[in-house]
This record gives structure tokens, sequence and C-alpha cells, in this order.
């Protein structure tokens, strides 16, 4: 058996060697930028790196599928190199500069939320916008359809709670209309079981709400038993069980709800988390982009391909890019074909973001901006 500091001598004389290799094809791929950008050819060309990385799988013998994905990493690279030689992207680099740094708004501002006064949504409205009065929708639909149509000027929208995950509604209402996320908030949320002020806690057999919100407390319903119905919104199960008179129902919702339909609270702290929390978003057909915005949102579509997705998410990688959210849905009429919903921390004003963004809105499928924003803690 070799000795461990032998071989770590020769690891290191190969390494040596393979970062100067690396540097020499930088630098060939650099010359391909250019020669590129001489002559108007696109940057990627699939049939190529298919046929290296076919090659490569071959001749790495038991290490093949390593070294494909080692060398699919540097034409990764090697590709946003090249886009920043030719100047890829000028359409994403123009939205980005024309965008406004401030979101207006006043007490006349039309901003719509789904749900009824007392929702969580109307609370996160409030919280954001606490001059204005919210434009109530009947569903998350509407509140899209209300910006589609100019009868709002911003939506706001939950899309992730800590406990029960994504609201993959919003998410597929995001990725059909691809507005812009202006700002997010992240508002805790404490649940109250409430009735009618003639039952007691004894009295109850079935408790309404959203389902998420019935989710997010699913552990005291599942130990009492109660059977459960599904409401639009947690203010409106609230109100129904107000105007039901029914001492053996109870509504799962906040605190403004209870003060809103006048109801009793039977149990407070109600979800099973105590630091339940539901992320909301600000939507908006005009891209703002503030001084201090640190998350950005995106999507892209990707067909389903081994390694299609790992190739695109290690050039974040590759900047120190912390991704903290992904969604996936299939294409409408394309089977085995994909979009994704991306979430990383970032800002539009350090450059190699934006020349990330500029790249990947060049090669990428059904690409979108989706905004640069500040996310706020209530």
């Amino acid at each position: 058996m070799r000795d461990l500091k032998e071989i770590r001598e020769e690891i290191n004389e190969i390494d040596e060697k393979l970062i100067e290799l690396f540097k020499r094809r930088m630098e060939c791929a650099k010359d391909v930028g250019n020669y590129k950008k001489a002559n108007n050819i696109p940057i990627l060309n699939q049939d190529r790196e298919n046929e290296i990385l076919d090659d490569v799988l071959v001749r790495g013998g038991e290490y093949g599928y390593a070294a494909q994905l080692l060398f699919s990493n540097i034409m990764e690279l090697s590709r946003a190199l090249q886009h920043n030689i030719v100047g890829s992207g000028k359409e994403m680099k123009e939205l980005i500069e024309n965008s406004s740094p401030n979101i207006p708004y006043n007490k006349n501002t039309k901003v719509a939320c789904q749900g009824i006064a007392g929702a969580n949504n109307h609370e996160a409205t409030l919280k954001i916008f606490p001059d204005c009065e919210p434009q109530f929708c009947k569903s998350f639909k509407d509140v899209f359809m209300a910006i589609e149509n100019g009868e709002a000027d911003y939506g706001v929208l939950p899309v992730e709670n800590s406990t029960a995950g994504s609201v993959s509604d919003v998410y597929d209402l995001i990725l059909k209309h691809r507005f812009y996320i202006i700002k997010s908030l992240d508002l805790p949320i404490h649940y109250y079981l409430a009735s009618i002020p003639q039952a007691n806690l004894e009295d109850i057999e079935e408790v309404w709400s959203h389902p998420q919100a019935l989710a997010q407390c699913s552990d005291k319903i599942t130990a009492n038993n109660y059977k459960t119905l599904q409401s639009a919104n947690t203010a409106v199960a609230a109100r129904d069980v107000a105007n039901s008179k029914r001492i053996n129902l109870a509504a799962v919702c906040n605190g403004s709800a209870v003060k809103e339909y006048g109801l009793k609270v039977l149990a407070e702290n109600y979800e099973n988390r105590s630091d339940n929390t539901t992320r909301f978003i600000v939507i908006s057909k005009k891209l703002y982009i503030p001084e201090n915005a640190e998350k950005i949102s995106l999507c892209f579509g990707l067909p389903h391909v081994t390694g299609t997705l790992y190739s695109v998410l290690c050039r974040f990688s590759s900047l120190g890019l912390n991704l903290t959210k992904i969604e996936s849905r299939t294409m409408a009429n394309k089977p085995f074909e994909y979009l994704f919903y991306l979430d990383f921390t970032g800002n539009v004003k350090n450059d190699e973001v934006t020349k990330l963004l500029c790249a990947l809105s060049t090669e990428l499928p059904e690409f979108s901006f989706l905004g640069n924003y500040e996310e706020d803690f209530a």
C-alpha cells in the first residue's frame, strides 16, 4: 500500500497540471468566443457538446460518468465566458437598466388580494401597503386577472409556508402570466380555533379553513379527530362559522378574523410549529428594482434530459450564488419538457449576476426574468 503522503504529493502535481490545462482551455474558449462574435455564430452548439460528452463517456472508462460531469461543467463555464465576449442578452440589460428603484403607491393605489377582510392575505397587504384599501378577489386567478386587465396596480399573494410548503396554484399562475415580483414579505402566522360565543371546546366536531391553514394545524386537528371542510380562505371560514350558528363547528383563523366576525377563541397557537411563517409576494406589470434588492426570481424551460438542470445550476454555484427555491412544472403540450421557477440571493448591480442572466436568457427556452426585490420580515 502506498504511503498517504506520497499519494497526496502526486495529487498536488496532477492538480498543478490540471489548473494550467484548464487555463489553456479557457483561453481557447475565449478565442472561440471572439471568432463567433466576428462571424455572428451562436454560442451554443448542442450537437458538438453532445459529441464531446459521448466521447468522454467512452474514454473515461470506469470513471466515464464522472468525466462527463466534469466536462459538462467546463463547457458551461466556457459558454458563459463566450456570452460575455459577444455581449449576449442586450434586451435583458436594457430591461434592468430601464427599471425604476421605487415602488410608487398612495392611499388611492389599487392593490388586489384574495379573500375577504380578516384573512392572512388581507393582513399581509396592510403590512406592505398600510395606507391603501385592499381590493378583494375571489381567487388567486382573479388577482392575476385584475393586474392583467389594469383593474389593480399590484397584487399580494402567498407563495410558501414554512409548515405546509408551496402554494402550488400561485406558482402555476406565476409561470403562466410572467408578471414581475417586486417585493416579498415573510409574515409569522398564528392561528386560533374559534367558534360562535355559545360554543365550548368540548362541543367541536368539525373544523373549517383554507387547505393551507388546515395543513399548518394538522397535529391538533388529527389529535382531536375533527372532521374538516376546506374553505376558500381562513376569513371566509370564520365568516361562515359565525353565520352557521352551530356550536359543534369551529374555524381555524387568525386574530383579525376572530375580531372581524365576532367569534370566541377556544384555543390559541393552534399551528403545528411556533415559527409558522408564510411568504407573500407583490406582483406588478412594471419592473421595479430597489437599490438594496436581495432576491432574484426567474423561470426557464428544459428538456427532460439527464444532466441539463445540473448543468444550468452549476453556473450559479460557480458564482457562489445561493439558491433558495426551485419549483418545476410540465410544459403544456410538450411531454417530458419542464418549466422551472427559481429563487436565488443576489443583486443585478453585481456585474457577474447580470452577465449570468444575460447568458441564460439567450440559451434557455421560455426564459423570463421575474424580478430582483427586497425580502422583508414582519
